[in-house]
């Protein structure tokens, strides 16, 4: 038993009551696990990133299903995921049954697990798989890796309108493969006003430093109404431009100083938290952007406290074998985002593989005109969460 592959895309969350649970208590650990991922990530030093938080955490959600004793609860206790592997599931399973593309927001979701022949996956695994991730079970073989990996990444390209591509790499697939499981989910939300419509797309200026100064393509809204928080602590502008459709969103978040990034990000926990934001109207700028990235997240993931997932300690047996016989040799994850005057379009994808009239007077402004935060949200569950210092259209 060699190798396993789990491949996740984002997800999103509607609030709900689970036997005492609430989605917002697991929103809670989702804005605290992106906090904690983002402070690692940003240490390579990258002008432009982005995570999925959501989808890392989905992804090791079904591997920990499979996990038992120091395993299981040293990945959820770093992903601040609920305390126990049956809530997990219970949220899980609540929040895939209402993850639906209806309406003006686009959400898909789907769930596949490839399978060598044969391969003695556990039936009490296989339930957990179909039933609460509702994962289809389909049989492959790995010993043609190149094949096989095509297979799989057309899957995923399908799955989300080809903005994620190649996720599976071939030299990770072999004949000694059990099972590669993917879960893939495609969002794209416009935003609630055509005010970005009202003017053209501008060239303007963008500091990515105090002295380094770029032409951007910027988009202006001429002034509107906007929930927006000026926090002093911080020294930072909040931001919430809304999509139609569900409850979701798209919060900025400025510094005020033109080099006032870095400082920013060593408070990474108050950023993603809950704010009181007040509508007011805003003056507000943001150039248009694209930023694709790729994140190897196993040293992030270790350094968070999941290290026996790693290593020869690993306790994998509810998945297959025995203690020690998989254990997971990576985590790697690929995300993209295109913001544009209609609104956004995002994806991401996380592969973990085992070893086994008159514009109104503004009274604020927001001129992103120099490196910022983003983060987007769904009923305040953080799907992603990224920086621009250097934009790229």
């Amino acid at each position: 038993m060699k190798s396993l592959s789990i491949a996740v895309l984002f997800c999103i969350i509607w609030p709900h009551i689970i036997a005492g649970l609430t989605i917002q208590d697991f929103a809670r650990g989702n804005n605290l696990f992106t906090a904690a991922i983002y402070k690692e990530i940003i240490k390579k030093g990258d002008k432009n990133v982005l995570v999925s938080p959501l989808s890392a955490e989905l992804a090791l959600a079904l591997a920990e299903s499979g996990a038992k004793d120091e395993t299981a609860e040293e990945i959820r206790t770093s992903l601040h995921l609920p305390n126990s592997d049956q809530d997990t599931r219970t949220v899980v399973k609540d929040l895939l049954e209402i993850l639906k593309g209806e309406g003006e927001l686009s959400l898909h979701t789907a769930n596949k697990i490839y399978v060598r022949e044969k391969f003695p996956i556990k039936n009490d695994y296989k339930k957990i798989a179909t039933e609460v991730y509702k994962a289809e079970i389909e049989n492959i073989d790995f010993s043609r890796n190149q094949e096989a990996a095509d297979t799989i990444n057309k899957w995923v390209e399908e799955q989300t309108e080809h903005k994620i591509k190649n996720l599976v790499n071939p030299s990770t697939l072999s004949a000694a493969t059990p099972a590669v499981i993917v879960n893939a989910l495609y969002f794209k939300g416009n935003w609630t006003s055509n005010d970005f419509h009202k003017l053209p797309v501008t060239k303007r200026t963008f500091h990515k430093t105090a002295k380094d100064v770029v032409e951007v393509d910027t988009m202006t809204n001429g002034a509107g109404r906007y929930k927006y928080y000026e926090d002093t602590q911080l020294k930072a502008k909040f931001l919430e431009l809304p999509f139609k459709g569900e409850d979701a969103q798209m919060v900025l978040v400025l510094p005020n100083a033109i080099e006032g990034l870095a400082e920013l990000e060593t408070q990474a926990e108050e950023i993603f938290k809950q704010h009181s934001l007040q509508r007011e109207i805003v003056d507000v700028r943001l150039p248009l952007f694209k930023v694709e990235n790729q994140i190897d997240f196993k040293e992030v993931l270790k350094k968070l406290g999941v290290r026996k997932a790693f290593s020869g300690e690993a306790d994998f047996s509810e998945i297959a074998g025995n203690k020690g016989d998989l254990i997971i040799e990576g985590v790697m994850q690929k995300t993209f985002i295109n913001v544009n005057r209609d609104g956004v379009e995002a994806a991401a994808a996380t592969n973990i593989w085992f070893y086994m009239s008159a514009p109104p007077r503004p009274t604020k402004t927001f001129h992103a005109d120099h490196p910022f935060i983003f983060f987007i949200k769904v009923k305040d569950v953080i799907l992603f969460a990224g920086k621009v210092s250097d934009p790229k259209y």
